[in-house]
């Protein structure tokens, strides 16, 4: 049995074990690539430990660290009050106004996890404060965000887009980010009718002539949330706020100069990475550290904030699936399905394990990867070159929504504590039933009937 398949096997008997006993899974992917990795293949431990993603680690300590500071001195709930306000307190429009704003970073061509770093802690608390499904809040910003993935602008375009004209294939760049845009809203609204929209929708529509009631002459209209609003059916009603407006743990709301340091750190932090595209982790834990020092009192307890297990969750995959690249595992599978007599089979095949590769390691590397491999069957010209580079793409970036993905790290990691294990287990779930939906769809419209 050659290494690949021990390795392949390995990882499977990580997951089986990681998901019925109670050990972080990250830890379990650690110990097997040292076995793996130093015992079979003989590496050394400084080769072993190379794939370790340090700067997936900076980003979610960084990022973690600086919002649990916003958390903890009133900040966050600042921000969920005045976003609240701006779609006046419409429940059935939050997910959507997410999705949007999600989009708009990726779109104008940031890396997918600057914007969800900065969205995901405001979109969860939001959710969590007006009794949305955190798994509809996070997977609308997860989604969100991939809309924009190919956009001409976007890192992931440029990359695609490169690749496809190095290796002479005829591709207009606009019909990636159009065909991944248009499955990323079909997506949407999946996410929106299985995740509690439904019921958002009804009740926005049975409340509509009481709203109505309220807003004549001399009727008082209660705050969503308060005390004197009835909770929505089958809904137990929200817990009482904090005397003076405060968040739980503080008797006041935050002080001005805390409140506007903390939301100059956050900008400051988003221009950085966005408009400069600096290491978002870096620029995170820098402003953490600088609020701390100069705001101790109202920092205390950020750092229990951050998600240390789903740190190690990733970061211990990652490093395995690193060394399943390093021995050449994804490569030699890549090949074997290329070699098929049949393009058809062979581009879906291809999307499969672009999908369930993507899964764990960078969308960037398996699209690197995958597109060269499909190049002999695309130059034959029995299959349509732009709908299999469509369905690669997707197939590689619908799947984002796992864990063990950045953002789906990312999104888990910013989860209010009590809600971080059900969205956990929802995105695993919704992630990897993304590895058989998203190929065979795809291919489907795309390279079959397209």
């Amino acid at each position: 049995m050659s290494l690949q398949i021990v390795s392949v096997i390995v990882l499977l008997a990580v997951f089986v074990v990681g998901t019925t006993r109670p050990v972080n899974l990250g830890a379990l992917a650690l110990v097997a690539t040292f076995g793996v990795g130093m015992l079979l293949a003989g590496e050394d431990f400084d080769t072993a430990v190379s794939g370790f993603p340090i700067d997936v680690f900076l980003l979610l300590f960084g990022v973690t660290y600086l919002f649990g500071i916003a958390s903890v001195n009133g900040t966050v709930e600042w921000l969920v009050g005045s976003a609240a306000r701006l779609v006046r307190e419409n429940r059935t429009a939050i997910p959507w106004v997410l999705f949007a704003l999600a989009a708009i970073p990726t779109t104008a061509g940031a890396a997918g996890p600057a914007g969800v770093a900065l969205l995901a802690p405001i979109a969860l608390r939001m959710a969590e404060k007006h009794r949305i499904n955190a798994r509809l809040a996070g997977l609308m910003v997860i989604h969100g965000s991939n809309s924009g993935n190919f956009s001409p602008l976007n890192v992931l375009g440029v990359i695609v887009n490169g690749t496809v004209d190095r290796d002479n294939l005829d591709v207009d760049p606009v019909w990636p980010w159009v065909g991944n845009f248009a499955f990323s809203v079909v997506l949407g609204v999946a996410t929106f009718l299985l995740f509690g929209g439904r019921e958002l929708m009804k009740e926005r529509r049975s409340a509509a002539p009481a709203l109505a009631a309220r807003s004549t002459p001399g009727s008082p209209e209660p705050v969503p949330g308060s005390a004197s609003e009835p909770a929505a059916a089958g809904e137990p009603a929200p817990p009482p706020r904090p005397a003076g407006g405060g968040v739980p743990g503080h008797d006041d709301a935050p002080s001005p100069v805390v409140l506007t340091a903390t939301l100059l750190a956050i900008v400051g932090v988003g221009v950085g990475a966005l408009g400069f595209d600096l290491e978002i982790g870096v620029l995170a834990i820098t402003a953490a550290v600088v609020l701390h020092l100069l705001f101790p009192a109202s920092s205390k307890g950020a750092l229990t904030r951050v998600s240390w297990s789903t740190v190690l969750l990733i970061c211990g995959v990652v490093t395995y699936v690193a060394l399943m690249q390093r021995m050449g595992t994804v490569k030699m599978i890549g090949e074997s399905v290329a070699g098929i007599d049949s393009p058809l089979l062979a581009a879906l095949l291809l999307c499969f394990i672009a999908g369930l590769t993507s899964a764990f390691a960078s969308s960037i590397g398996v699209l690197g990867a995958m597109i060269p491999l499909a190049v002999p069957f695309l130059l034959s010209g029995d299959i349509g070159v732009t709908g299999v580079v469509i369905a690669l793409a997707i197939s590689a970036t619908a799947v984002d929504a796992t864990p063990f993905s950045s953002i789906g790290a990312l999104t888990v990691a910013s989860a209010p504590e009590r809600e971080r294990e059900g969205l956990y287990r929802g995105l695993i779930r919704w992630g990897f039933s993304m590895v058989l939906v998203a190929p065979l769809t795809t291919w489907l419209i795309f390279v079959v009937i397209a």
